[in-house]
């Protein structure tokens, strides 16, 4: 088997186990998105959208947050973890929103990446589930099961990203990510994989390993 017969395999498997794979951060627009990744950093997302729940319900908008008193915005977000920095960005970046985007959230890369707390994962993940702009999302879930499945050998994810980019069809890029956060909570799990249950593990460096 080649490597573009092993990449098709698996991405059969994965439409057949997590074919409505989707972001699992709950937001209604594209800006509670973006805040929302910038939450999600060494955090989850299911402390984020605790958190998120009542956040959007007090900071409705790009001009509300903007606006914060930086202190109590980053009391209102303590439990996701480095909070005084993602304070500190959020009201950064909503103003720059505000004074060089009109108050949106842009739509390409480049404007996207200049935003205080941007990084290239947040930029994927919301140029593929806003804007349909298809992207590689490589966050603790996407990193680790690309080295074990040996989709990549790097450890950096920009580097990973690129490799993706390589080897998985650009049309399945944002989809393909989000059901390795699937897969990566339901079966290849950190600690212990549970490899005797995978159904990908034919296609697997990691599983080849073991035998």
């Amino acid at each position: 088997m080649n490597e573009n017969e092993r990449i098709d395999n698996i991405i059969k498997e994965f439409d057949l186990l997590y074919n409505d794979a989707q972001c699992s951060l709950e937001y209604k627009d594209p800006l509670q998105l973006l805040i929302s990744t910038q939450l999600a950093a060494q955090c989850t997302d299911a402390r984020v959208n605790m958190v998120t729940e009542t956040l959007f319900q007090k900071y409705k908008n790009v001009f509300d947050f903007a606006g914060a008193d930086i202190e109590e915005l980053e009391q209102d977000i303590r439990s996701t973890g480095f909070y005084r920095n993602k304070a500190r960005n959020i009201i950064n970046c909503c103003r720059m929103l505000i004074e060089k985007y009109d108050g949106r959230v842009p739509g390409n890369m480049d404007d996207l990446l200049k935003l205080p707390g941007v990084g290239r994962k947040t930029a994927n993940l919301v140029l593929g589930d806003i804007f349909g702009i298809p992207g590689i999302v490589v966050d603790t879930h996407a990193k680790r099961l690309a080295n074990r499945i040996g989709l990549t050998q790097n450890s950096d994810p920009e580097k990973i990203e690129y490799d993706l980019m390589d080897i998985i069809p650009r049309e399945y890029w944002s989809k393909f990510c989000h059901q390795l956060v699937y897969h990566g909570r339901a079966v290849c799990v950190a600690r212990k994989p549970q490899c005797g249950i995978c159904t990908i593990k034919s296609y697997c460096d990691y599983y080849k390993t073991l035998k």
